[in-house]
């Protein structure tokens, strides 16, 4: 096994600590505390060190915590003849891993100042670097072990009785005690589990936390085609809906606890389409008497109507007493053509293979578990579409079990205008043109510390239309205004890479590079977050104001608008 190899290379192995005739042949514990801002931590848990037979074993003390079970037991060696680091971690699942490096060389560490006293051994203080950060090693001889609370400074022949990064944190040791010959506890196991290399050790460290849920793999966006969803109640089943365009389905997600971390991925290919698409992420809220599924089933004359003051009629766009809109997680925009086209126009860029967009929806932590109906539209007309894969990631932000009661929340979707229905007919965003967007809503009791998450796009994609002017969006909350701004982005041009497909014109500009109003195609379109405060209990009413632009003969400009009030409520 391999403690069986360890122990043969310690065999007539000498480091400098030896060579100098340092006794290093004692056996002890080492007990280390946190060193924060220039002093000890005492209420910090304990790092352990356990040395004998020129082998050190280190691990964090949390006996006395309840962990959630994802918390894998990490053990460390340092076989110090052999210059060598084994780390090793069990996980939930009992499986067992280890890894193995060199000791870290100490080349450029410099002694520096008088020795000074730690536990009542002088120890001379070392200075040096390591990915430019300054690092100091307080260093003792007279122990008769060897250790060190950081794997990757250990200093031969000696204990390093306090480390220090950057001037305000590390380890220090607080006690020492020696064990007698009968006493010294086996060291290295005989089995370690299953070896791997560093970085492999150190994803499936990472990856014990989090929470990793595939919603679509790569599945096709496109248009047309046979779709033959299953009849009768909705199952787990994938669902395709407006020709092709939206694509459904019902997940259990995690329960985690409060302050989980959530990220959304998605990864988008060109399977023939070459332009920039409007793509969204949604849920679909299902708790009161209609939903937006069904529209999608139905058909978009089945969801609940917006009229505007010019009598046009907007279908299943904003909250009613007895309709929620989507709820958008993330709205993402295609590049022109990545992978499709990228063998199809040479202008000497190397293109991307894929676009990924990845976005943290952690405020929608509320509705992101349990059961939930998840979608992705991209608008398209085309028989190839787009491939898109969806991932949701849960990444656990704490290692304890939590004895607070969990939080509850008001999350409340107010209005949302992207027509993911618009193959199956459902109204682009037009109702700006003469009107604001006004919606009623109700706050319950108790909500407090509420947010106002806001995405907005232009659209229109000729020379006077939104999409290429700048727009002042301005909102209103029972006719008072709390926040105003023009979304624009100037940073297309980042992602020629991306765009293989974009028409390139006369002065060296591609299509691709130009400035929008709150998107780029291959790019995320960043929700804006301002808090509302004084938002009493009661019925209010919130209204959008956008100058939309003019039509001209056939073509005409609308925004994509989205908003979700999301609060707690305090019992």
């Amino acid at each position: 096994m391999y403690r069986k190899g360890i122990l043969l290379l310690l065999i007539g192995v000498c480091t400098l600590g030896y060579a100098m005739g340092i006794t290093v042949d004692k056996s002890g514990r080492i007990e280390y505390s946190a060193w924060r801002n220039g002093e000890v931590d005492s209420n910090s848990d304990k790092l352990i060190v356990e040395y004998t037979d020129s082998i050190a074993k280190s691990w964090v003390d949390q006996s006395g915590k309840n962990l959630i079970p994802e918390v894998p037991q990490q053990v460390n060696y340092l076989a110090y003849p052999d210059s060598v680091i084994i780390r090793q971690a069990t996980f939930m699942d009992g499986q067992s891993y280890f890894t193995t490096n060199r000791f870290r060389s100490l080349k450029g560490f410099e002694p520096e100042g008088d020795p000074v006293k730690i536990l009542g051994y002088k120890c001379q203080k070392y200075v040096g670097t390591s990915f430019s950060n300054k690092i100091e090693l307080w260093v003792t001889t007279k122990t008769g072990l060897q250790a060190t609370p950081m794997l990757y400074f250990p200093f031969p022949g000696a204990v390093v009785m306090r480390y220090v990064r950057n001037g305000n944190s590390g380890w220090e040791a607080t006690n020492i005690d020696f064990y007698r010959k009968k006493k010294v506890p086996e060291m290295i196991p005989a089995d370690m589990g299953i070896g791997v290399d560093d970085v492999e050790f150190s994803r499936r460290l990472a990856d014990a936390f989090v929470k990793e849920v595939p919603v679509f793999k790569k599945q096709q966006i496109n248009w047309g085609g046979k779709i033959e969803n299953p009849e009768g109640e909705y199952t787990d089943s994938l669902y395709r809906f407006a020709g092709g365009t939206v694509v459904l389905k019902r997940v259990k997600l995690p329960q985690v606890p409060d302050g989980t971390s959530i990220f959304a991925e998605v990864t988008e290919q060109s399977n023939g389409d070459a332009y920039d698409r409007t793509g969204s992420v949604f849920v679909v809220p299902v708790d009161k008497t209609q939903s937006f599924l069904d529209g999608l089933k139905y058909g978009v004359d089945s969801l609940p109507k917006y009229t505007s003051k010019e009598g046009k009629v907007y279908q299943g766009v904003v909250e009613t007493n007895d309709f929620d809109p989507l709820i958008e997680l993330m709205r993402f925009f295609t590049p022109f053509g990545v992978h499709h086209f990228n063998d199809k126009r040479d202008v000497g860029i190397a293109w991307a293979d894929s676009v990924t967009y990845k976005e943290d929806v952690s405020d929608f932590l509320p509705v992101l578990q349990n059961e939930c109906w998840i979608g992705v539209f991209v608008g398209n007309y085309d028989g190839g579409g787009h491939k898109v894969s969806l991932n949701l990631k849960y990444y656990l932000n704490e290692q304890e079990v939590s004895e607070k009661p969990a939080k509850k929340y008001w999350v409340q979707p107010v209005f949302n205008t992207t027509n993911v229905m618009e193959m199956a007919g459902q109204e682009y965003g037009t109702m700006f043109a003469s009107d604001t967007l006004t919606v009623d809503f109700e706050v319950p009791a108790g909500v407090k510390n509420v947010t106002f998450r806001y995405i907005t796009t232009g659209h229109g994609g000729w020379g006077g239309g939104d999409e290429f002017v700048p727009k002042k969006n301005e909102l209103f909350i029972d006719n008072q205004p709390f926040f105003s701004f023009t979304p624009w982005r100037v940073d297309c041009g980042t992602y020629r890479a991306s765009n293989p497909a974009s028409g390139n014109f006369w002065n060296g500009l591609s299509s691709s590079d130009y400035s929008r109003s709150g998107w780029c195609p291959g790019t995320v379109s960043h929700p804006y977050f301002t808090p509302v405060d004084n938002l009493t209990p009661g019925k209010h009413s919130i209204k959008v104001y956008i100058p939309l632009g003019e039509r001209e003969g056939n073509m005409f400009s609308a925004w994509n608008v989205s908003g979700v009030f999301i609060g707690e409520i305090e019992e």
